[in-house]
């Protein structure tokens, strides 16, 4: 019985062996497939509302493409965290790395390490990026700050002293809109007067609120506030409504609706415009999942619910007409979804 079980056990040996070996190649494809798949989206800063929301967009997009999509975000506004969570991507060897930009310029190194070692590189909100394969905009820059400037002078009264706040002097698309707002405003309302340099505090209420405080004091005839980013018309407007000039100081500037309802009904802040950053989530993996299959990414292509794209290949940025009005009309509509 020994004699027979021993040859059995023999025979059985090699068959084993080339079916562990098997089983642990195929481990290993299901792994490095999977791998392959995955895109993360490394954001400004987490724990804000305006990721959040973001992060709900990703994850949807994630699963309906059978990606495995996820968010990263840095504790603080900082480029050099979003620099060391790019280098953590590159070393888990993600398919896909998707950044919105704190500094297009400090990411420009780790952008081609991640793309020397195969791996995709997106952006959004930062349309003259280098080292990345494609940019994401959700709407036209140029008419998205004339609206923004064209309300603030309606709310001034098309005269007196402004002032601007961006996300960080860095951030590429906040500085852009700045600028083409702010030219808009001297071809257009030329009786509205830029009386400082912009200020780069809108990722924070605290800095918001702080630096709204100090202006308001070394600029007695201040009568508005233009600001990109969706931290600075809370603040801005906690510091004008404590101070008892809600009305007399005019405050535009895209921000989270469930964060800024109660000051926009109040008459705080004028109006705000800006586009969903879920919609923005949801088309970062969408791209990506384009990138993943090699699907050509050709101007007219269309995510689901977004409508077509407009594609300039030369430049290669992907842009989408999606700009949302934020007014008391439309404020609970947009706070209902969450964001």
């Amino acid at each position: 019985m020994n004699h027979v079980m021993s040859t059995h056990l023999a025979r059985f040996r090699p068959v084993a062996a080339l079916a562990v070996l098997s089983f642990l190649w195929a481990a290993q494809g299901v792994r490095l497939h999977a791998a392959g798949e995955e895109v993360a989206v490394v954001v400004k800063i987490g724990g804000i509302p305006w990721f959040t929301v973001m992060e709900k967009g990703i994850r949807q997009a994630g699963m309906e493409t059978n990606l495995n999509a996820s968010m990263v975000g840095p504790t603080t506004a900082d480029p050099a965290q979003q620099v060391r969570a790019v280098e953590d991507l590159i070393a888990r060897k993600v398919r896909v790395i998707a950044v919105v930009p704190n500094d297009a310029t400090a990411l420009e190194p780790v952008f081609a390490r991640a793309r020397a070692a195969g791996i995709a590189v997106l952006t959004h909100e930062s349309p003259n990026q280098r080292g990345a394969d494609w940019d994401l905009e959700m709407m036209d820059n140029d008419e998205f700050a004339a609206k923004n400037m064209s309300r603030l002078a309606q709310a001034m009264g098309g005269e007196g002293d402004y002032i601007v706040f961006v996300g960080s002097l860095t951030v590429p698309l906040h500085n852009l809109w700045a600028d083409a707002a702010i030219a808009y405003q001297r071809n257009h309302f030329p009786k509205m007067h830029l009386v400082a340099d912009r200020y780069g505090v809108a990722e924070s209420v605290d800095d918001s609120f702080n630096t709204t405080s100090d202006a308001l004091l070394a600029h007695p005839n201040l009568r508005g506030i233009l600001t990109f980013g969706s931290q600075g018309p809370i603040g801005a407007g906690r510091a004008v409504r404590e101070r008892g000039m809600a009305g007399k100081i005019a405050i535009v500037g895209g921000f989270s609706p469930t964060q800024g309802r109660k000051l926009l009904k109040e008459g705080v802040i004028a109006e705000g415009f800006f586009f969903n950053p879920r919609e923005a989530g949801y088309a970062l993996v969408y791209v990506a999942k384009m990138i993943v299959d090699g699907t050509p990414i050709r101007d007219g292509f269309e995510i689901p619910g977004l409508g077509r794209a407009k594609v300039d290949a030369d430049r290669h940025v992907i842009r989408f007409d999606r700009i949302h009005s934020l007014n008391r009309d439309t404020i609970d509509e947009f706070a209902a979804l969450g964001l």
